[in-house]
This record gives C-alpha cells, sequence and structure tokens, in this order.
C-alpha cells in the first residue's frame, strides 16, 4: 500500500463514541417508535431491547475484527478477508447501499422538520444538505467528528431531560398488556427497528482512523452500546406512558408528540430540535461511514481505483465521498419505509457474517490473526448471535427479504463483471480448508497482509535488527539433534554469508559453548560467537520440533538463534541479544513457536513481538 493510500489517524474514544452513538440516536428513535409501536404494542420496548442484545453479538465479534484489522470498509474488509473475494465485495456494495439509504433517510426527516420553519421545497433542502455534509466529510475525518461530538451531547442532554420529567409522568396503563398482538410480533418489531443498531457498524468502518484501535474500539462499541439500548428502552417508555396508543400508532414524530404532553409547547419544540440534530448526526457520520466502504473496494481493485484517490490537503477519500452524496441525491427521490427495512435486513446479515468471520479467522490457524480484543464466550456468542438473528430476520417479511435479494443481485454483477477480474486472494477460509484437509490450499499472502496491518496497527518501526531476521536462514529440524549435529548444520548455512569455512565456524561454536553454556532456558539457546573482519553481523534462526540436545541441563531446546559479528559490530550485536531477550519473555513467544508455520511463520513470530526499536539505521 502506497502512503497516499493511508488515511490519518486522528479520532480518540470520544470521536468514536460520537460516531456511533450519533448514527444510532437518529431516526431509529425519532421517526420508528410511532410505527415500531403499531406493530407489537408496549412491547415495543422490549423489542429495541431485544435488537440490542443481538446487535451485541454482533458488534462484539466486530471489535475484535477491528482490532485485528484496522482498516476502511470494517465489515467488508473482515469478510473479505474470512471468505474471499465474492462475498466480501458484496458485503461491502450491501453495508454502502444500506448506510447511504440510512443517511437518505434521515436527511428526509431533516428536512421535513426544516419545512416546518422554513418555506424551502423539500427536495431543494434536502440536496442542499447533502452537499453541505458531503463538502464536511471531504474536509476531513477529524472536523467532521469533532462536529460529531457537539451534536451528540447535545443530543443527549435533551432526550436525558425528556426521559427525567417524562418517568413521573407515565400512565401504567398505557403500557399493559404488553403484548397485545403476542409475543411473536415483539421479535419481528425488534427486526423491523435493528437499523437503529447501524451506528456500531460505522464505528468499524473507520478503524483505520482511530488512534490505538486496540483499546479504544472495545471500549467505544461497549459504552455506545450499553447507554444508547438504555437511553432507546427509557425514552420508548415514555413516549408509550404518555401518548395514547391511537395518537402513537400513525405519528411519524413521536417524541416531538411525546414532549408536548411532557413539557408543553416548549417540550415539542426541544424534542424537534433534538430530532433535527439527530438527522444532522445519522447523515453525517452515515456518509463518513458509507464512503469509506467504496474507498476499501477500490482499495482492493474490486471497483475502479479512482475511488481510492485520498485527498493530498486533506488526507480522506474525496471521490468516494462524493459518489456517496450522489446516491443520497438520487434517494431523495425514492419512498424509503421498505428500503428502510431492507437496510435492517442487510445489517442483520452483516452481523451474521461478523459472527462467521471471527469463528472462521480463529479456526483457521492464521498465525499472523492477533485481534488486540478477543470477543468473551468463544464460540457460544457467535452462535447466539447467528441462530438469534436468523430467527428474527425469518420473521421480518418478504418485503425486505426481495429487496435485499435485489441489491445482493446488483452487488454480485459488479464483481462478476470487474472485481473476478482482478488477482484472486486468499482467505481464511482456504487456511481452514487446508487445516482440515492437510493440503496445501495457501501459499502465505494473507498471512503477509495480516503482517502488514499489524505494523501499522502498533505503529512498528522496522529496525536493523528485523531487517536482519527478514533476511537470516531459517532451519526448522523435524527431528532430534544433538548439540554438536546442530552446530556443523547450522554453519553450513551461517558460514558462507560470513565468508568462512563450515567446519572452521562450528569450531567456533563448539568452542564457545564448552567455555560458557549459551542455553539460556530448557526452551532456548542463543549461541554468539565473534568471527574476523569488520562490518560483518549475522543472524541464524532454528526450530527443533523434536528438540536439540545441549548437554544434561537442555536436552530438549527448541529455538535457538546463532549470532556471529565482527568486535566493531559489538554494540549492535548486544542490541540483537536484547531484543531477542525481550522477544522470548512475551507470554505467549513458546506457543506462537511452535506451532509458526514455516520459515516465514517463524520469523513473523520475532518481526511481530513487542520490543524496543530503534530508529531505522
Amino acid at each position: 500500500m502506497n502512503d497516499s493510500d493511508h488515511l490519518c489517524k486522528g479520532l480518540g474514544l470520544i470521536h468514536v463514541y460520537a460516531i456511533a452513538s450519533g448514527a444510532m440516536i437518529g431516526s431509529g428513535l425519532f421517526i420508528l417508535p410511532g410505527m415500531a409501536h403499531a406493530m407489537a404494542g408496549p412491547g415495543v420496548i422490549w423489542s429495541y431491547v431485544l435488537a440490542g442484545l443481538l446487535a451485541t453479538t454482533g458488534a462484539l465479534s466486530m471489535a475484535e475484527l477491528a482490532t485485528a484489522m484496522p482498516r476502511a470498509g470494517s465489515d467488508y474488509f473482515y469478510i473479505m478477508r474470512g471468505f474471499g473475494a465474492a462475498t466480501g465485495s458484496i458485503a461491502g456494495m450491501l453495508s454502502w447501499f444500506s448506510l447511504s439509504l440510512k443517511s437518505a433517510f434521515a436527511i428526509v426527516g431533516m428536512a421535513t422538520f426544516i419545512r416546518l420553519i422554513l418555506p424551502v421545497p423539500g427536495l431543494l433542502a434536502g440536496a442542499l444538505l447533502t452537499v453541505f455534509f458531503v463538502g464536511l466529510n471531504i474536509r476531513g475525518v477529524r472536523q467532521a467528528a469533532s462536529a460529531q461530538i457537539a451534536l451528540v451531547f447535545g443530543l443527549l442532554f435533551i432526550l436525558v431531560i425528556y426521559i427525567l420529567a417524562g418517568l413521573p409522568q407515565t400512565r401504567t396503563e398505557l403500557l399493559m398488556p404488553m403484548a397485545p398482538y403476542g409475543i411473536k410480533r415483539i421479535f419481528s418489531t425488534a427486526g423491523f427497528v435493528f437499523i437503529s443498531y447501524g451506528g456500531l457498524l460505522k464505528v468499524a468502518s473507520i478503524a483505520e482512523e482511530v488512534k490505538n484501535p486496540g483499546r479504544i474500539m472495545p471500549k467505544a462499541i461497549a459504552l455506545t452500546l450499553v447507554s444508547v439500548t438504555l437511553l432507546y428502552a427509557l425514552a420508548v417508555v415514555v413516549t408509550s406512558g404518555v401518548l395514547e396508543s391511537e395518537i402513537l400508532d400513525g405519528s411519524l414524530t413521536p417524541i416531538s408528540d411525546g414532549g408536548r404532553i411532557v413539557m408543553g409547547p416548549f417540550g415539542f419544540l426541544a424534542m424537534s430540535l433534538g430530532a433535527v440534530l439527530a438527522f444532522v448526526s445519522t447523515a453525517n457520520a452515515g456518509i463518513m461511514a458509507a464512503s469509506r466502504y467504496l474507498f476499501a473496494l477500490s482499495r482492493d481493485a474490486l471497483i475502479h481505483p479512482a475511488l481510492s484517490k485520498v485527498s493530498a490537503r486533506f488526507q480522506t477519500p474525496y471521490v468516494a465521498v462524493s459518489v456517496t452524496g450522489a446516491l443520497i441525491l438520487m434517494s431523495l427521490l425514492l419512498r424509503l419505509k421498505v428500503l428502510v427495512e431492507a437496510a435492517s435486513c442487510v445489517l442483520m446479515l452483516t452481523y451474521v457474517l461478523s459472527c462467521l468471520a471471527v469463528i472462521v479467522l480463529r479456526e483457521s490457524g492464521l498465525q499472523n490473526y492477533r485481534p488486540s480484543f478477543r470477543a468473551p464466550m468463544y464460540p457460544w456468542l457467535q452462535i447466539a448471535g447467528i441462530l438469534g438473528l436468523g430467527f428474527v430476520l425469518f420473521e421480518l417479511g418478504t418485503a425486505a427479504f426481495v429487496i435485499s435479494a435485489c441489491l445482493i443481485l446488483i452487488a454480485f454483477l459488479l464483481f462478476w463483471f470487474y472485481g473476478r477480474k482482478q488477482e484472486a486472494r486468499e482467505s481464511a477460509l482456504l487456511h481452514l480448508i487446508a487445516r482440515l484437509t492437510d493440503r496445501q490450499l495457501a501459499h502465505g499472502a494473507l498471512e503477509a497482509e495480516l503482517k502488514q496491518i499489524i505494523r501499522d496497527r502498533d505503529e512498528i518501526v522496522i529496525d536493523r535488527f528485523d531487517r536482519l531476521v527478514e533476511n537470516a536462514p531459517v532451519l526448522d529440524i523435524d527431528q532430534p539433534l544433538s548439540g554438536e549435529d546442530f552446530f556443523h548444520a547450522a554453519s553450513e548455512q551461517l558460514a558462507p554469508r560470513l565468508n568462512m569455512k563450515p567446519a572452521e565456524f562450528a569450531k567456533l561454536l563448539q568452542r564457545r559453548e564448552a567455555g560458557n553454556s549459551t542455553v539460556l532456558s530448557p526452551f532456548l539457546a542463543v549461541p554468539h560467537i565473534v568471527v574476523e573482519g569488520q562490518g560483518r553481523f549475522d543472524l541464524l534462526i532454528a526450530r527443533a520440533l523434536k528438540g536439540i540436545d545441549f548437554g544434561p541441563e537442555a536436552r530438549n531446546v527448541r529455538a535457538v538463534f546463532v549470532l556471529a559479528g565482527t568486535v566493531d559490530e559489538r554494540n549492535f550485536h548486544l542490541r540483537a541479544l536484547s531484543a531477542i531477550a525481550q522477544i522470548v519473555q512475551g507470554g505467549e513467544f513458546e506457543k506462537r513457536w511452535m506451532r509458526a508455520r514455516g520459515s516465514q511463520g517463524l520469523r513473523d513470530v520475532i518481526l511481530l513481538s513487542d520490543r524496543i526499536r530503534h530508529s531505522p539505521a
């Protein structure tokens, strides 16, 4: 990847929380409760809670994937690496459709409220708002996210006031019976309001632009889930408890109508202002997230390369943002009710794929799959999510499935006519099949990509020791050896690189071992010698699956690092020894060492270990 393809890492915890919660607290709260109440009655409260619990399974899986692969495009990127180009590109296009349509829906809602104040045609108002948000996102993600913070906390303040003022006025009789249309309706309505939790998708989509994603992403997702689910439930309790069913069921402004009952005309105005803030934050975050799908698809050569262009001035994918804005402008002409249902359907399918991706990646045996956060209760959490979301999907209805199927067909055709012509990518599924069938189906491309992702994520500086490891000969020994036999084998590899004879080199190693053992633990030995000449230093890496016998105290050494250098390289010699010491002290070094696949796998264990690195020389 070129430096120009990297996005700016400018987002902290508060920015990520604002983007996620702002995307969630939008039409899902200010428009859908009335429609959902008509479907489930007061049980809509539990529909929101159930949707939140189901979203948690996918969100925790997505948090793991995002910390392992913090790249623009979120679920598309993970699904692509998990299942291959076809599934990944379809998932990416579907998510782009879903987020863009949700943003368009928010802009329509905002334009509707604006028309109550100003005599502006709705379509013109929507178009002007779209252009404004596109421009804001082109200027920079941090600027857009900073605006998001102000919007979200203003919105949260208004909603908290509404809840605190409304709870004492809630009428219990309006909340009973809880399920007048049956329990089944609560489940189907959970699918209808599931789009309310689409903001979590937006968090993962901007993972590449987050500072320290391994720490920030899980915290942001957990904080968003808990706070927003609680806010949804309490706001819907108040609204259902102060409005008669006849009024609530037909309302497209349920929270504003509830505000009128709770706080009079001021409450209506305050909640209407809150709705506008919610629509603004949803549209802003939606454009920000949706454009990253096009950026990621283009960067992987699955759609036109122009869509991955990054502004030299603002470091944002300006072409992808502009095309997303164009889709939203066209969507303003559409009736969006059924499309919002389809967006919920697509979102649930995305969460199902995220749960499946975690299972495939963990079971594939990929050694460079190293998430900073691991979803708890694996694999039961993922299985529960797949089954639960599948059940709710089944209850959602046929209309959403028909539209979703059409979108899937469009995405597949785009892949068929463009993406499939590109070079085939390795996937974790291929590694899993290879592991189950004991066949060599993969060639290390995915491991190499994951290695580079970890380097970017952890901001690893490639120093001289790293370059030494990359070029070092590797012995992967699958039979027992004596120490003397090992020294001869190592000398055959290392001596010619130092312009020495193998026999002479082996004698130096044996003499060094006889004088003072280089065995540092029952698992590790680090033979190191000084050779004649100037400016020469080299390394050999060895793994002995069945052990090397270095003497009575160390008959089963599995990891050996052989160092040889001239006197003038003494300082680097000490640095190399220090680097090895830090690497082997890592908590999982021995397990990773024995599980590594082949020479490059052994190098990667060393290259991706946590240690102090020196400036490149």
